[in-house]
């Protein structure tokens, strides 16, 4: 049982946000940010069993720019 979880939390192309759980496979979108987190926990809740449910869910957010110099 993991005591937690952490999800790499990207914006998508075409709006909103990805999120994608290290070490496990769990997958989710949502279109906002509060979506996303419901979102995550649903995914969460279906991926484990509940008495392997971890503590701690953990969003690390990646933002990436380009910019010209």
């Amino acid at each position: 049982m993991p005591e937690e979880i952490i999800f790499l939390v990207e914006e998508a192309p075409e709006g909103g946000y990805i999120a994608r759980a290290l070490g496990y496979s769990i997958f989710t979108e949502g279109d906002t940010w509060d979506e996303l987190k419901v979102m995550v926990q649903d995914a969460v809740h279906c991926h484990f069993e509940e008495e392997e449910q971890p503590r701690v869910v953990r969003l690390h957010q990646v933002r990436e720019e380009v910019m010209a110099v």
